[in-house]
């Protein structure tokens, strides 16, 4: 899938309502397309615990167009595994970065605040 969109047709296809009773909660599962445009934004909410954000931020359940209640965290589900065909934790998309000398440099930051500190 590509779009928000589509996800909420599909969702309104498995639970009834209309696609835009669901489009809120996709749109806010793709919304860090902003930051990368490619599958990548994927790493910041496609996974175990970007679901559970996403009933965090909308409720344990929504309320559709026609009175039905939806659980959040089954709408969070289908969206992740219609992108991806599971549902990965954060640590399975961690394991793939390949760590880079500039990501660990904290260290340096320590010893400017508290030089007495340094080895």
């Amino acid at each position: 899938m590509a779009h928000a969109y589509y996800h909420a047709l599909s969702s309104a296809k498995k639970w009834g309502g209309t696609a835009e009773d669901f489009l809120p909660l996709h749109a806010w599962m793709d919304e860090s397309k902003m930051l990368e445009a490619d599958f990548r934004h994927r790493v910041l909410r496609h996974h175990a615990e970007g679901i559970f954000m996403m009933e965090r931020r909308f409720g344990q359940t929504i309320a559709i167009s026609t009175g039905r209640k939806v659980p959040v965290r089954l709408i969070g589900e289908q969206h992740v595994i219609e992108d991806l065909g599971f549902i990965p934790s954060l640590s399975d998309w961690v394991r793939c970065i390949r760590p880079q000398p500039w990501m660990g440099r904290s260290r340096h930051a320590q010893r400017q605040a508290e030089p007495a500190a340094a080895p």
